[in-house]
């Protein structure tokens, strides 16, 4: 039977799936197919290069970079992570991602994103490392009204979180019948309605399907939700999910916060592995 893994977003609450998944690699845990979203692709490219510790090491390191993530970033850029900087200087320059390890590991890698004109979730399979490869990233970590709108064969997109936060089906869907689940949030969370939906409707007018996408999100998160919960109850997913709410927020310049939440990533990767998977 294939194991998939499974990787929602959040921002630097993807700091906890990080820690997750470095402890998973350091065991030696295989698995043959990795779909990922938003923070959940970002970091998770990291298993395929077999690359632990990566990604807490960059944020710690530029966390504070103005160059990297923040208002001046989003000002100047219109993105709240530097487009350019977060996302081809630092790999190429900065803390090299092993691309070559990546392409010869036949690990299965898919990255969820929104196509914002049709409001729907796209699925991006990255088998190379490449200008492009970082593109579809990028795109699905672009959360709307904090990043430009990405553009990638023909299509307008932006954050995959919008419309699958937590692609188990499509997993399932790629024949991955067993699947490790990692959450960012604790058990019994359940997502409210968008408070910034008036501003939202005003920002992205253009793109109606997005919008309402975004208006229908919480719907949509919690039937996942319900899902998760399903298969985890059959035994078919393991799910990873942290004991109570991160203390971080979408964004941190603090680095003793981001340790912090990789920490607690790393401590519940040790009892995973303690499943003898």
């Amino acid at each position: 039977m294939k194991t998939g893994l499974v990787l929602e977003g959040g921002a630097m609450r993807g700091l906890f799936s990080a820690g997750v998944i470095d402890v998973m690699m350091e065991h030696g845990v295989e698995v043959d197919g990795i779909i990922g979203v938003s923070a959940g692709a970002a970091f998770g490219c990291n298993y395929k290069s077999r690359q632990a510790g990566r990604a807490i090491r960059y944020n710690m390191r530029f966390c504070k970079d103005k160059r990297y993530a923040g208002l001046h970033s989003l000002i100047t850029t219109g993105d709240l992570f530097n487009a350019e900087f977060a996302y081809h200087v630092v790999p190429t320059e900065y803390d090299v991602f092993d691309g070559k390890t990546f392409e010869e590991n036949k690990t299965e890698f898919v990255v969820v994103c929104t196509d914002i004109e049709k409001g729907l979730p796209v699925y991006h399979r990255i088998d190379r490392f490449d200008y492009d490869a970082l593109e579809w990233i990028r795109a699905s970590a672009s959360m709307p009204m904090a990043s430009n709108v990405v553009e990638l064969e023909g299509m307008k997109l932006l954050d995959g979180g919008v419309t699958d936060s937590i692609p188990l089906r499509e997993s399932e869907r790629r024949g991955y019948k067993r699947n490790i689940v990692i959450l960012t949030q604790p058990e019994g969370y359940r997502k409210e309605k968008l408070k910034l939906m008036p501003l939202a409707k005003l920002w992205l007018h253009r793109y109606p399907e997005l919008v309402k996408a975004m208006a229908e999100r919480h719907i949509m998160y919690n039937n996942q939700l319900d899902y998760v919960a399903e298969r985890e109850k059959e035994g078919t997913a393991i799910v990873v999910r942290p004991d109570e709410k991160l203390p971080i927020g979408h964004t941190s310049h603090n680095a003793d916060e981001m340790h912090r939440v990789y920490m607690i990533g790393r401590r519940k990767g040790e009892e995973l592995c303690e499943l003898k998977l």
